[in-house]
């Protein structure tokens, strides 16, 4: 075994090197590694050698570049289950990090054919529009646009968004019981005000989830826009499948 690590490229040693410094949290979460300077003489190796290096770590999902920065060492990714309808926070909670919010606007405006029609309402109708960054731990993790029918809304945005969860209000302030959703999950890049609200580039890859909850007589109450940063999120469900039918 000692030979195949002396055998390995350059890069490598010093791609392995630094993974292990990570794993071990010599170089936390959210640090910023040495600068290539500091790496080109630790190793003594070329400046070439330090770049793949950096490279494959940024490949395998362990470090990212911030243009005009520096190299950090990303956030562990959290691994969300879609098997309940659950909020933001029970989902945080659930796997042992402190939730939080901050609110960004709130208004009403007029309902465009995709809000009109996953809310039930006709086109051009006036909606309550809810707009808050989610944080797990203190970091970024969701920019959510989230719209009500006005009436309830209304009465929503009365109280502290930025402590408050929406599902709890609904259901135990306002006696609107959420049933079930139907969830679209979609890979895009973040757009300019998504990526500012998430603290990421423009381009960066998120996750969209369009959920649509309903209360009794199936009847939609609240329908989200959920922009879940990539780099630090993944889903998982678990699935059934059909007992075959004999012939």
């Amino acid at each position: 075994m000692s030979n195949e690590l002396e055998n390995r490229p350059l890069y490598a040693k010093v791609e392995a090197t630094l993974a292990s410094d990570i794993s071990m949290e010599i170089l936390p979460p959210g640090s910023q590694l040495p600068p290539e300077d500091r790496l080109i003489e630790r190793f003594s190796v070329s400046r070439t050698t330090v770049r793949k290096a950096i490279e494959n770590l940024v490949a395998r999902g362990l470090v990212e570049i911030r243009r005009g920065k520096g190299t950090f060492v990303a956030q562990p990714k959290i691994t969300q289950e879609l098997t309940n309808l659950t909020g933001f926070v029970e989902d945080m909670q659930a796997l042992g990090r402190t939730p939080t919010a901050r609110l960004l606007d709130k208004r009403v405006v007029p309902a465009d054919t995709d809000v009109a029609r996953q809310l039930a309402v006709p086109p051009g109708s006036l909606v309550m529009r809810i707009q808050r960054v989610r944080l797990a731990d203190g970091v970024a993790m969701s920019f959510d646009e989230t719209y009500l029918p006005r009436e309830i809304g209304e009465k929503v945005v009365t109280h502290d968004l930025d402590a408050e969860p929406i599902f709890s209000l609904l259901e135990g302030k306002y006696d609107v019981p959420l049933t079930e959703a139907e969830y679209r999950l979609e890979a895009i890049t973040a757009a300019p005000g998504v990526a500012q609200a998430l603290a990421v580039e423009p381009g960066s890859a998120v996750f969209l989830i369009e959920r649509t909850s309903y209360t009794k007589g199936h009847r939609p109450i609240d329908y989200e826009k959920l922009h879940y940063r990539g780099d630090l999120i993944s889903f998982v469900t678990r699935l059934a499948r059909r007992p075959r039918e004999r012939s």
